[in-house]
């Protein structure tokens, strides 16, 4: 599975004014900085690539209680040098969740947007806030898989119920941005279920 970010900047139709301002602003730092924003050395923004991982039905999202926010989380990462920002929000995935088994719902981009990351410090060293410039995608597993933590990142992983969603986050932003993926996939869900 491939998804280069110059091909998701080509395909990627913002649905709403929030969406087309944050594209504007990953085209225009990308023009600025060149592939140097793969690179999360690239202190003021850099590229990340993040998804929701939903149950068959849609009824439950995989979440993970993450280590330095100290809140429940979607899953997803640094590109770290890598264009393809389906594969890195895959081995995030994976690497997060201890699943063996992922697939995207669809492999377009459901959304971009520019997320802030407040100061904070990761193995002993100080990160300065800054900005993720970020792909998301919605993927689909076993809710009956194994899954475990990654120590290393978060403390906890487990299939929330949608609708509990703001109990368990305490990011108010994040929680309107899942619900929003949700409703995106419900809706492609249904619109490919008409087509069959």
């Amino acid at each position: 599975m491939k998804l280069t970010l110059d091909t998701i900047l080509k395909n990627y139709h913002p649905k709403n004014e929030v969406e087309r301002e944050d594209l504007k602003v990953l085209i225009k730092h990308y023009e600025q900085v060149g592939n140097s924003i793969l690179y999360r050395n690239r202190t003021l923004a850099h590229l990340t690539s993040s998804a929701v991982v939903l149950n068959h039905n849609l009824t439950h999202m995989l979440m993970v209680h993450h280590n330095i926010y100290n809140t429940w989380t979607w899953v997803g990462g640094h590109n770290d040098g890598d264009f393809n920002c389906l594969g890195v929000a895959l081995k995030e995935t994976l690497e997060e969740t201890g699943l063996s088994q992922v697939k995207p719902l669809t492999e377009e981009a459901q959304s971009i947007e520019v997320l802030t990351v407040d100061g904070h410090y990761k193995k002993g060293q100080y990160v300065t806030g800054h900005l993720h410039l970020n792909v998301s995608f919605v993927f689909i597993a076993d809710d009956s898989e194994m899954i475990r933590p990654n120590l290393d990142e978060n403390s906890k992983v487990q299939w929330i119920p949608i609708n509990e969603i703001s109990v368990y986050s305490n990011e108010p932003d994040f929680i309107k941005l899942y619900l929003k993926l949700i409703d995106r996939a419900r809706n492609y869900r249904e619109a490919t279920d008409d087509r069959d």
